[in-house]
Formats: structure tokens, C-alpha cells, sequence
């Protein structure tokens, strides 16, 4: 067995020898060749996918199809016609007959990735499935049969979700027939320097870049980090090294300014539970509140100045086209002088106070909806992540599955 599984470790690149990954490896093995429904539990970034594929690779199915899908990435109103398919005509935009993947993928194996945030009406037709290869299209009575092999995955606990009613727990004990617990990177001891050798080897081979040798210090650095995104951290953090420090020496103090618990200045992970998103909305509005503010004041100043020194402001622009030269307005700048009685002024074309009379209509005419706040709440938080959806979901106290379907909604794609 041990010769095996340095076979499957080399053929799906799978770096370290921790006995709790070896183990994985050694149960993802056996249970290839027996039809049953397999559980891959780990925390995210910890290499979960590679599991379904050696499944695969040593099954009777190895020769059929295999395909992947991210549960929490199918929208909820859509899920049910991607993996059952549709009839002509089932709702608004099915223009024909659509195949789902269970039926494409008839004979082969199905790897369900984040199955915990699939929806309830979709847990009832997935357990149909495991428990007599049945199911129905969307908008069709005729029930169809499918030979698949499912082998799920999740990060979630499952069996608090069962407790608050968010997973069925009849599709839980059908799913967890053989459980498969991937380690975490924290609990791999050694392996974490192996990996972090291999990621900066393989960057500046890619690249053709001189490579980077960590100092001890670097590696006791390394070790001690928790690695809460795992193995995908800690690729991320190795490229960054790999790409700035090419060929130098690292450090205890350079490697620790690539990682946030030394860095200030690096992202940290919001923890979802301890979010506010009432306080989110309330610092929004308390920045609406603030323009409209400011733009009384910027107003309160031009019709004051105005009015001083004898001059209208024009409501139209048929005034000022019969003017052959633009009309200039004087308003205060700042001039860092706290003497309020010396102020300096700098001069605005009447036209560009009128742009101003037009934006203070606008602002004043524009009501923000709740809807408005959510997708500017959404936006801004995508922006602070850079786009990066998960932690945008995270930031926000919701499920990655709801995220997509709000972009989608709000067309922030």
C-alpha cells in the first residue's frame, strides 16, 4: 500500500508525508473500487479536490466521465435545471430540452464541492438520486434513470447545519456512507516547509527567475503560522516571496512582513460571526448624510457671494449664451489662514454653477432604497476584497451561494 500511494501522491503532485495525509490518501484508494457514496470533510484550501479524482482514478468508473461542480456557485433559481436539466418551456428563457449533468454524466462520477450550501428543494432530489437513480427534468413528469457516483465535499459542519434544519439529515447519512477527513495544513507538521520548497521552486521555474533559499529563521517563521487558509495560503504567500525576494536569502524579518499576523498591512480575514452589517448601513448613510451637508453649504456659499456683490445666478443656459464671455463667480478657498476675514478667492464660470444648481436637483430628487444601499454595501465590500468573492461573503456575514446570486441580481458582475 505505501508503494501505492507514493504512486498516486506523485501522479496527482501531492506534496508531504504526514501520517494523517497518508491516510486520506490510503481511504480515498480503498474505496475507489467499492460504489459507494464518500464524504471529503476538510477545511477550505486544504486540497480537498484531489480526493474525488483518485476515487475516480481507481474505480470501475475510471474510464466514464468525471466532473466537478461548486454547489455554491450555481444560483439557487438555476441549480435544479444545471444538475437535473429542463423541458422546452419550464420557465421563462428555457427556449429548448437542456441536458443536466446527471445525465451527462451517466456511467461516471459526480463530485459535489461545497454541498452544504445547496438548497433544501435540491437535497430532496438529490437524495432521490442516491437512493434509486431517479429524477425528474425541470418541468417534466417522465422520471428518468441515471448510474452515477457521488462523492461530496464541504467545509461546513454538517451536523449543526442538520440541527438548524439547513441540511437533511437523511441526505447526510446517505452521503456519508465512507467519510474521508482531509488534515489541515497546521497538523502537517514538516510537510509545510516541503510545500513551501516546491510552490517557490516551481514559481521561478515557471517564470525563469532566480530562486529564493529560506534562512532558518524564514523556516521556524513558516512553521509557526497557523495557515488558516491552508495549503492555498500558503501557495499565495510562497509566489509573493518567490516573485520579490528572487534570488535573495530570507530572513526571519523579510519572511514575516508576507504574513498578516506580523503585518498591518496585509489582509486579515474578517471573522463573519463578530460583523455588523446594520453598522455597514448606518456609516452609508451617515456618508449620504454628509454630501447633502456639504452641498447645502457649497450652495448656501455661491447664492451669498452672489447676492453681495450684486450678481443672479442664471436658472437657464439661454442667459449665458448671449454672453460673449462667461461670467465669472468668485467663491472662498482655503488658504490654511485661520483669520476668517482673510480669505482667498478663486473664480468659477456661471455655467459651472449651474452644473452645481443641476447636481443639487439630482442629489435632491434621488431617494437611495433599501435595495440601493445593499448592492452599494456589496459593491464597496467586493471593492475592499479586490474582488475576491469569498471574502466579500465572509465580510458580509452570508453564504458565497447568496453573494452570486446578488451580483448576478445587481448586475456587478
Amino acid at each position: 500500500m505505501n508503494e501505492e500511494i507514493t504512486k498516486v501522491k506523485q501522479r496527482f503532485s501531492i506534496v508531504g508525508i504526514a501520517s494523517a495525509l497518508e491516510n486520506a490518501v490510503s481511504r480515498a484508494i480503498q474505496v475507489g473500487s467499492v460504489d459507494l457514496s464518500v464524504l471529503v470533510l476538510g477545511e477550505s484550501g486544504s486540497g480537498k479536490e484531489f480526493f474525488p479524482k483518485i476515487i475516480h482514478e481507481h474505480s470501475k468508473r475510471k474510464h466514464k466521465p468525471y466532473m466537478a461542480i461548486n454547489c455554491g456557485a450555481l444560483p439557487e433559481g438555476t441549480i435544479n435545471s444545471e444538475l437535473f436539466g429542463h423541458e422546452k418551456g419550464a420557465f421563462s428563457g428555457a427556449v429548448s430540452e437542456r441536458k443536466g449533468y446527471f445525465e451527462t454524466v451517466n456511467g461516471g462520477t459526480i463530485f459535489l464541492d461545497e454541498v452544504g450550501e445547496m438548497p433544501l428543494s435540491t437535497q430532496a432530489r438529490l437524495l432521490r438520486v442516491l437512493e434509486s437513480g431517479e429524477f425528474l427534468k425541470v418541468g417534466s413528469s417522465t422520471v428518468q434513470k441515471t448510474d452515477v457516483r457521488i462523492v461530496a465535499a464541504t467545509n461546513k459542519d454538517l451536523l449543526k447545519a442538520v440541527s438548524k434544519g439547513e441540511f437533511r439529515e437523511d441526505l447526510y447519512y446517505r452521503l456519508s456512507t465512507i467519510v474521508i477527513n482531509v488534515p489541515p495544513l497546521r497538523e502537517r507538521g514538516d510537510d509545510v516547509m516541503l510545500l513551501a520548497r516546491k510552490f517557490a521552486s516551481s514559481f521561478a521555474d515557471n517564470y525563469r527567475m532566480p530562486k529564493v533559499e529560506f534562512l532558518e529563521g524564514a523556516r521556524n517563521v513558516i512553521l509557526g503560522y497557523r495557515w488558516p487558509g491552508n495549503v492555498r495560503q500558503l501557495k499565495n504567500v510562497i509566489e509573493q516571496v518567490a516573485l520579490f525576494e528572487a534570488g535573495n536569502k530570507v530572513d526571519e524579518a523579510t519572511m514575516k512582513t508576507y504574513l498578516p499576523q506580523y503585518n498591518n498591512n496585509v489582509y486579515k480575514p474578517v471573522v463573519a460571526s463578530t460583523h455588523n452589517y446594520n453598522q455597514e448601513r448606518d456609516v452609508l448613510f451617515g456618508m449620504m448624510i454628509r454630501m447633502q451637508r456639504d452641498i447645502d453649504d457649497l450652495r448656501s456659499q455661491i447664492e451669498s457671494l452672489s447676492n453681495n456683490r450684486g450678481m443672479e445666478i442664471s436658472s437657464t443656459t439661454s442667459a449665458l449664451e448671449k454672453t460673449s464671455k462667461p461670467q465669472l463667480i468668485h467663491y472662498p478657498t482655503a488658504n490654511g489662514n485661520s483669520n476668517p476675514n482673510e480669505v482667498e478667492y478663486s473664480e468659477v464660470e456661471a455655467d459651472e454653477v449651474e452644473a452645481i444648481e443641476v447636481e443639487r436637483i439630482d442629489v435632491d430628487s434621488k431617494v437611495m432604497t433599501l435595495e440601493d444601499t445593499e448592492k452599494e454595501t456589496i459593491r464597496c465590500s467586493l471593492e475592499r476584497n479586490s474582488g475576491n468573492r469569498r471574502r466579500t461573503a465572509e465580510e458580509l456575514n452570508i453564504s458565497e451561494r447568496t453573494l452570486y446570486r446578488k451580483i448576478k441580481e445587481f448586475g456587478l458582475e
